[in-house]
This record gives C-alpha cells, sequence and structure tokens, in this order.
C-alpha cells in the first residue's frame, strides 16, 4: 500500500511539472510536450498534479478537452478508489 501512495505522489509530481515545461516551452516557443502524454499521466493516476498544474501555470485552460477531461478523469479516479474501498 505505502508503494502505491509512493508511485500516486511520484505521477502528481510528473504530471504538475509537465504543465509547467509545457507552458514554459509555449512561451518560449519551443517543441511542446504532446496532449496525448498530459493526458496519459492524468489517466495514470496524476489527475490533481495536472489539475493543479494546469490551474497554477494558466497552461491548456481555454481547452475544452482539459477543462472537463482532467476534473472528469479526477472525479472517475476517486469513483473507483471509493467503491473498491467501502463496496468490494
Amino acid at each position: 500500500m505505502k508503494l502505491f501512495f509512493l508511485y500516486l505522489i511520484l505521477v502528481n509530481f510528473l504530471g504538475f511539472f509537465l504543465f509547467g515545461i509545457d507552458k514554459y516551452k509555449a512561451i518560449h516557443k519551443k517543441w511542446r510536450i504532446r496532449e496525448s502524454l498530459l493526458f496519459a499521466v492524468s489517466l495514470a493516476g496524476g489527475s490533481v498534479g495536472s489539475l493543479c498544474g494546469m490551474y497554477l501555470f494558466h497552461h491548456k485552460t481555454k481547452h475544452k478537452t482539459f477543462t472537463i477531461g482532467i476534473p472528469l478523469i479526477l472525479v472517475i479516479q476517486l469513483g473507483v478508489y471509493v467503491a473498491t474501498r467501502y463496496f468490494l
């Protein structure tokens, strides 16, 4: 269980920093991080970090796929956690 929480901490830091790095790259007109990677990290458990990074860095906040998609991923992940924790 401790290993799982360590994984969640690391993947959330990764999601957070990827949004920050991509924002920096967008400002400086450099090669960008793929949107599919940003979503993949969120799906892999980094949705909280991605959401925090998205709003802290004001990055991708005008894209409906992100403003709806990342919170939706988080809600689904929380639902799965609650269902497996309390109902199974």
